[in-house]
């Protein structure tokens, strides 16, 4: 059984809440990704960060990104995926919430994140092609 913990990427970080999203921008330049889990005071997922949000959400909108903070961005129910979870469990979780990266969680700790590159790189043409219909397809 495939599970997520072997799919993901691992070595994933998170980003305080009470970070700044200039800060964030830069961390996800140093570590090469386009988005960062977002934790609150405790080290509990409250958001996912994308770059995208820092243009759309902060930048176009006129603010400035070294005032907005990260769980200012945070919006909506998190979602996440348990490290041993079966690539099918991964694969309904992401395609029902239309999503593009998913924290993975074990033990109550952030250990990876799987984006649409992993998937990409595990799946068949057949459950590739499953997933991009449901993800991208207009809600």
């Amino acid at each position: 059984m495939t599970t997520a913990k072997d799919i993901m990427h691992p070595g994933a970080e998170w980003i305080p809440a009470h970070e700044t999203l200039d800060r964030a921008a830069q961390r996800m330049r140093e570590l090469n990704v386009g988005a960062l889990p977002i934790a609150d005071e405790n080290e509990r997922l409250c958001g996912i960060l994308t770059d995208r949000d820092i243009v759309v959400g902060c930048v176009a909108m006129g603010h400035d990104p070294a005032r907005v903070t990260c769980g200012d961005m945070a919006k909506g129910t998190p979602r996440w995926i348990d490290a041993g979870a079966d690539v099918n469990e991964v694969l309904e979780e992401m395609q029902g919430h239309q999503i593009r990266r998913l924290p993975v969680i074990e033990n109550k700790r952030l250990v990876g994140m799987i984006s649409e590159a992993d998937l990409a790189r595990q799946l068949s043409d057949d459950q590739l092609k499953a997933f991009c219909e449901s993800v991208y397809a207009p809600s």
